[in-house]
């Protein structure tokens, strides 16, 4: 079983416009949708969409229209009771594939719940393989939140592996205290490895995206010897680097027309924990990484993508190192 941890969850709103986004000018939407979001959360619908058992952890009001929407999408939570509702991101999405996002400000999470949730994970995890700690922190919630999390967890259920995906100051505090607190796996972007080791995270990426990869290698070694086993790089269009102590792997996407870029990394990291469970390889898990991730950046909105949309053969991985 995989559970998922999201501290601050979304309703995620999708407005599709059939003209390109014009700021200060007037549009009408062609479609729009509502759908239960969050990092943890997409992560976990992927799990549940493959027929593998997933629990999602989250914040929610009592009566909040978020559970509902993940009602509707049958996955199973824990939740703790906090006051206000979850926020709303909205994604604009255009014709060309290009999107603007707009984050909601998330509600407080107070002391109180916020040992609820790191003790509700660390009830689930007792009969899970992997716990993904996942997205940005609500207000109120101090940034080594994950810091105290992994620590707890690490007592409380000390045969899981813990993967992260995080960014800007709780990614910073995270790499602050690596010695003590490190993940198995650390899921970032070209941006958040320059985050976690100090460097130019942007000209990484870029370098990457030339075909020079040995940047991001460099930095993401890094991370691997402070104790995190996998860094596993996303890098958009160019796909996804899996970087380990010993071994470094690039995978390429296969072709596909973007119809929107919201849950794709989410959908990586699925992918490549359900490869894993299913005794891949790590050349192999990270196929499968990226296939998921390229699915899902071929599906409108927040569609989370099913294992027979996957194009694992047209989905490259070669060995760096």
């Amino acid at each position: 079983m995989i559970v998922t941890l999201t501290p601050n969850p979304s309703i995620d709103a999708t407005i599709a416009l059939d003209s390109p986004l014009t700021p200060g000018t007037v549009h009408r939407a062609a479609s729009m949708t509502n759908a239960a979001g969050g990092k943890g959360i997409n992560v976990a619908h992927a799990v549940t969409l493959a027929g593998k058992s997933a629990v999602a952890v989250i914040p929610a009001a009592e009566n909040d229209p978020f559970i509902s929407l993940v009602n509707d999408i049958n996955v199973d939570i824990l939740t703790v009771e906090i006051a206000e509702n979850i926020r709303t991101n909205t994604t604009v999405t255009e014709t060309s594939g290009r999107t603007t996002k707009l984050n909601g400000k998330g509600p407080a999470v107070d002391s109180q719940a916020q040992s609820q949730l790191i003790d509700a994970t660390c009830h689930a995890a007792a009969k899970a393989s992997w716990v993904v700690m996942a997205g940005s922190l609500p207000n109120a919630v101090p940034v080594d939140f994950y810091v105290t999390a992994i620590n707890t967890l690490r007592k409380s259920a000390p045969q899981v592996k813990i993967a992260l995906d995080t960014s800007d100051k709780p990614m910073e505090e995270i790499a602050k205290n690596l010695s003590t607190a490190a993940p198995d796996l650390i899921k970032p972007n070209g941006l958040e490895l320059g985050q976690l080791v100090g460097e130019d995270g942007l000209a990484l990426e870029a370098a990457a995206e030339g075909g020079d990869y040995s940047g991001v290698i460099a930095a993401a070694r890094k991370v691997n010897a402070q104790g995190v086993g996998y860094v596993l790089v996303t890098l958009g269009a160019a796909g996804a680097l899996l970087v380990t102590e010993t071994g470094a792997w690039i995978a390429s996407p296969p072709p596909i027309e973007v119809a929107s870029t919201v849950g794709a990394g989410d959908s990586s990291l699925a992918g490549f924990l359900l490869a894993q469970e299913a005794g891949n390889d790590l050349a192999e898990s990270l196929r499968y990484s990226v296939a998921y991730g390229s699915a899902a950046t071929s599906l409108p909105g927040t569609t989370i993508p099913t294992p027979d949309m996957l194009n694992l053969a047209e989905t490259n991985v070669r060995q760096l190192n």
